[in-house]
C-alpha cells in the first residue's frame, strides 16, 4: 500500500489518527499562537487580551548569560531573573500599542504538546521593532481550554539581544 494511502485511511478514523499524533487540539492551541502574534502586529489589545485566562497571567523573562555578562559590565548588580510586578501582558500590549513602530514577534519550530485539556507551547522566537529584530530566543506557555476555548495562563521566555 501506498504511504500516502495509508496515511489518508489512517486520518479517516479519528482514534487511529489520534494515535499516529495527528491531534485536532493542537490547530486549536497553533490558532492562539496566531491570534497572539496578529495582535501584535495589528496593535490590538482587545483581542490580545481575550487570548488570557486573568489579568495575574504568569509573564516571566531569564537574561541569556551573554547578555547578563555584557549588562554587569557596567551594572554589576544585575540579576539573570529579574521579578517585577508591573511587568505583564498588559503592560507588553500597552507598549506595543504605543509604539509608533511596526512591531512583530515570529515564531519558529513551534511545538504544542496536550491532552485536550492542559497545553504546553514551546517554540523559538525573534521579536522585531521597526523591521528590525530586537531579540530573541526560545519561548513556553501553558494554557487551559475553558468555555471559552483554549486561554494561557503562563509565558516564560529566555531573552538574547541581537548585537
Amino acid at each position: 500500500m501506498k504511504p500516502s494511502l495509508l496515511l489518508a485511511l489512517l486520518l479517516s478514523f479519528p482514534a487511529l489518527g489520534h494515535a499516529a499524533g495527528v491531534d485536532p487540539d493542537n490547530r486549536s492551541v497553533e490558532a492562539v499562537v496566531e491570534a497572539f502574534r496578529a495582535s501584535i502586529v495589528d496593535k490590538d489589545k482587545p483581542r490580545f487580551v481575550k487570548l488570557f485566562l486573568h489579568e495575574n497571567t504568569a509573564w516571566q523573562s531569564v537574561t541569556g548569560d551573554a547578555n547578563l555578562d555584557k549588562i554587569r559590565e557596567t551594572k554589576p548588580q544585575a540579576v539573570k531573573v529579574r521579578v517585577d510586578a508591573k511587568d505583564g501582558h498588559l503592560s507588553f500590549i500597552d507598549d506595543i500599542v504605543a509604539s509608533k513602530d511596526r512591531e512583530e514577534e515570529k515564531f519558529r519550530n513551534v511545538k504544542v504538546e496536550t491532552d485536550g485539556d492542559i497545553a504546553s507551547v514551546f517554540f523559538d522566537y525573534s521579536y522585531h521593532s521597526g523591521g528590525k529584530e530586537t531579540n530573541h530566543g526560545k519561548e513556553a506557555w501553558h494554557l487551559v481550554r475553558t468555555d471559552q476555548g483554549w486561554k494561557i495562563v503562563s509565558v516564560i521566555w529566555s531573552v538574547n539581544w541581537t548585537p
